[in-house]
């Protein structure tokens, strides 16, 4: 079983690599110091509320996305995972079309 502290401080790396942010940056801008960051992220300490708030602040994340611990897999699988799954159903690519015609731009 893992840890939540070292799923919650992988999912927040996730998180701060994907804005393209340093650990520098999201500590000065939460007001802590990088160890703690670091730290949180390890999976060594939990942070306490007003702390993960305000990192979900300057993250711009929602809680639901803080806790969404199913990490994704590499781009080629999820790209075959979708293949396989509209290729066996017909509703779903039309779905998964109206999506992707959404969001392109």
């Amino acid at each position: 079983m893992n840890n939540i502290k070292k799923l919650l401080g992988k999912r927040l790396q996730e998180i701060r690599k994907h804005k393209k942010m340093t650990q520098e940056q999201v500590a000065e801008l939460v007001g802590m110091e990088t160890p703690s960051i670091s730290n949180i992220e390890n999976g060594k300490y939990f942070p306490s509320a007003e702390n993960l708030d305000r990192i979900m602040n300057v993250l711009g994340v929602r809680p639901s996305e803080i806790f969404f611990f199913e990490s994704l897999a590499p781009k080629d699988e999820l790209i075959q995972e979708m293949y396989d799954a509209m290729q066996n159903d017909e509703k779903l690519a039309r779905l998964m079309y109206k999506f992707y015609l959404s969001v392109k731009y």
